[in-house]
């Protein structure tokens, strides 16, 4: 890891407080009557209750949706026996990762105990606080005793991801894969490098899905596993042993069908790979460095098939598809175990996905990537939100059918359309944009190149390949603070510098914008003037004459003399008759998008109609089906005033304009966020909240109502100003915007310049 990345890791642990993770109180604790049932004498009830029927206790504590992610340190990432606390960030991580993707609440456990033995009794005994066990990185083959007898003790889930997690993608992806070329998974033969946990769960799943034991050869670090062998075997190694001379796996690759490597990088030669048989099925997942880099196998054997544990080659397994989704169903159904049938279950829902039709919602998400079954996508990508719908019905499914499951899942379409709405709920906004803008090839203006934070999110943007960054500054003073800053940043290489006193930058600018405003009083002298010195007039001009594909500016000023800027150098798209600004708001659940917060002083409801299908297109480019509330002081007719009456009227024109779009109001904002509410209110809207997208009937109250969110819900986290109606991808960021802010608002001008509307 090199030093920036070693700096900004620790950074992102330390800030905005230590760690990743916290724990907040689900319930109102304001008054004497809530503390008095929250606790004594009130939480006296639940506890009788659960005392008489333990099942209770999924009804009335967090404990159906905890699950435990715990460890004793002693096979970390890569880093080896580095002891629990150490092992506390990782742990942390996973812990990010179940709620983020799946809803799941954890408490991450790390023990420092390395007895297998003392271990199991101290997991076993926390059985009353977790609805399931997560175990990690615990070193084999003590894993394995571990998990088989907790697995007998518990009457919850109990899943050693590093095994059964790379286990389930892997035999997804050799499924998909075989059928692809055309093998029969009966008749293939399998060589293994690696007989640590994950790669013996790997072939045991594989043998379950029909692979013969007898076509399997193993190699570790010792040579190939073979009968009879002594050194550095056990019993769970020892199952793999077979009858062969061969002691390297140079001499048991030929004419292997499958290749899977969970050992050590580049101990598969090109050599080697020319000997395996025809279409060959490599999945090399040793980290960071593979067994074989894929355009190495590649150039020797172009008919291969190839997955690692990388996010940047195609077929990436990553066990984030399947475990925060097993928890999910197994929690669900109340199971008592994850068994084998629940994790086929899984493995044929993740390989019957990646065949499946790509809905327009993941294809934009990824789009440019040709998410269509094939040699480089054999499984799904790991933020493909149906991933959710499919596996975790599936493992809830398997788990009733071989009578695990305290609580069946009766109406199961039903719990997947419930599924489907936490997808949109859950956080991942930002990375369909990512994944539009990366590795586009666009450029991106950034108006205030001098700056300290754009400087350091230039970095981020040419690191991350979001677009190769243009930086409006003096050449001389950015060379200076890219090296004051310790930044990497090579101008000329990975960006550019254009420079406002460059008489061939601001000249060629000052007669386009003598041009455009000449009427408006701006005489040649004054647009050479504002060329110069005008950071955001000379970025709109040179966005405007094709120097850049994207631009962003706000960071110093007022948003209304930028807005300024871009309205009389890029103007507005056809048809469009104002700019707009729509502000994002990460949520702890879900994403809100208010608008419009800096233009339009009271806008008509004309133009309200036009601003909510202007805020709909853009809400879609998130991979989000937009739900939008026109909001008021009133619901659905309760009040004759002309601001209510606007909103009403708005509503109409956008139901002309676009029939299909999920559009209520007038209505108040609590009913636009609680279902609950909106039901009571007018149960006959067919408004299926909560609304996403909220349109505001002035500049005041949307405003004051995002900044209000963005302080009291938000924790500061937004994604802004997004501008609405420019004829060019151009976005207006804030004097408070942060580096994180000003990278993620570069992803969304970049995918705005990809998308066909730029």
């Amino acid at each position: 890891m090199d030093q920036n990345l070693r700096e900004a890791a620790l950074e992102y642990h330390r800030l905005p407080r230590p760690g990743k993770i916290s724990v907040v109180p689900t319930t109102a604790m304001a008054t004497q009557r809530d503390l008095a049932l929250a606790y004594s004498p009130g939480v006296a009830e639940p506890c009788l209750v659960i005392a008489k029927d333990p099942s209770q206790a999924d009804e009335l504590t967090a404990r159906s949706n905890l699950v435990a992610v715990v460890t004793n340190g002693t096979a970390v990432l890569g880093l080896g026996n580095i002891g629990a606390l150490a092992g506390k960030p990782v742990m942390e991580g996973k812990a990010c990762l179940f709620k983020k993707f799946a809803g799941i609440d954890v408490f991450d456990i790390e023990l420092a105990e390395e007895n297998p033995d003392a271990l199991i009794e101290t997991i076993a005994r926390m059985e009353p606080t977790f609805g399931g066990i997560n175990l990690e990185d615990i070193k084999a083959p003590e894993c394995f005793y571990i998990e088989q007898k907790l697995r007998e003790r518990m009457k919850i889930p109990v899943f050693h991801d590093d095994q059964h997690g790379t286990a389930i993608i892997a035999a997804a992806a050799i499924l998909n894969g075989l059928k692809l070329v055309k093998k029969d998974i009966s008749e293939v033969r399998l060589v293994c490098s690696g007989a640590g946990a994950a790669a013996l769960a790997c072939l045991d799943l594989i043998v379950s899905l029909g692979l013969r034991r007898d076509r399997i050869i193993v190699t570790d670090v010792k040579g190939v596993v073979y009968a009879g062998r002594t050194e550095s075997m056990d019993d769970n190694k020892a199952r793999y042993a077979v009858k062969t001379d061969a002691r390297k796996l140079g001499d048991i690759i030929q004419d292997a069908d499958i290749f899977l490597g969970l050992s050590a990088g580049k101990v598969l030669t090109p050599d080697m790979v020319k000997k395996m048989a025809r279409d060959p099925l490599i999945f090399a997942m040793a980290n960071p460095i593979p067994e074989i880099m894929p355009e190495d196998a590649l150039a020797v054997r172009p008919d291969a098939i190839i997955g690692t544990g990388r996010s940047d080659y195609p077929n990436q397994i990553n066990n984030v598809l399947c475990f925060p989704f097993i928890f999910r169903g197994a929690l669900d159904c109340g199971a008592t175990t994850i068994n084998e049938e629940m994790k086929l279950a899984t493995v044929r829902a993740l390989a019957d996905l990646a065949m499946a039709e790509v809905p327009e919602v993941v294809a934009a998400a990824y789009k440019g990537e040709g998410l269509r079954f094939g040699r480089d996508y054999l499984i799904p990508k790991p933020f493909d939100p149906r991933l959710i719908e499919m596996i975790a019905p599936a493992v809830a499914k398997a788990a009733a059918e071989t009578g695990v499951a305290r609580r069946p899942i009766a109406d199961m379409e039903a719990y997947r359309q419930r599924l489907g709405r936490f997808v949109y709920h859950s956080g991942n906004a930002m990375q369909p944009v990512f994944t539009v803008a990366k590795g586009s090839g666009k450029s991106l203006i950034l108006a205030e190149g001098e700056e300290e934070r754009v400087l350091r999110a230039a970095q981020v943007i040419a690191d991350e390949g979001i677009a190769r960054p243009k930086l409006v500054g003096r050449a001389a003073t950015i060379e200076e603070r890219i090296k004051a800053f310790g930044l990497r940043l090579r101008p000329g290489s990975d960006c550019e510098i254009i420079d406002p006193h460059d008489a061939r930058v601001y000249s060629a600018c000052a007669d386009i914008y003598h041009a455009r405003r000449k009427r408006d009083g701006v005489s040649a002298a004054l647009a050479l003037s504002e060329a110069r010195s005008n950071a955001t007039v000379l970025a709109s001009l040179l966005l405007e004459r094709g120097v850049g594909d994207a631009m962003l500016c706000g960071v110093i000023g007022r948003t209304a003399d930028h807005l300024a800027a871009i309205r009389n150098v890029i103007g507005t798209r056809d048809e469009v008759r104002a700019l707009a600004v729509m502000q994002m708001l990460i949520l702890q659940q879900h994403q809100l998008f208010i608008c419009d917060t800096h233009y339009n002083l009271n806008p008509t409801a004309e133009l309200v109609a036009e601003i909510a299908l202007l805020a709909a297109a853009e809400v879609r480019r998130f991979g989000i089906t937009p739900r939008v509330a026109l909001l008021s002081h009133s619901s659905f007719g309760s009040s004759a005033y002309p601001e209510a009456q606007k909103m009403r009227t708005a509503r109409t024109i956008i139901r002309e304009r676009s029939p299909d779009l999920i559009v209520e109001g007038e209505m108040r904002g609590d009913a636009a966020l609680s279902q609950s509410v909106l039901d009571h209110e007018f149960p006959d809207s067919g408004f299926e909240g909560p609304a996403n997208v909220l349109v505001m009937p002035n500049l005041d109250a949307a405003n004051i109502s995002y900044n209000l969110l963005r302080m009291a819900a938000g924790q500061g986290l937004t994604v802004g100003g997004i501008l609405l109606g420019a004829a060019k991808p151009a976005h207006i960021l804030t004097p408070s915007s942060t580096v994180r802010r000003i990278v993620n608002m570069a992803a969304v001008a970049v995918a705005d310049a990809v998308s066909d509307r730029a």
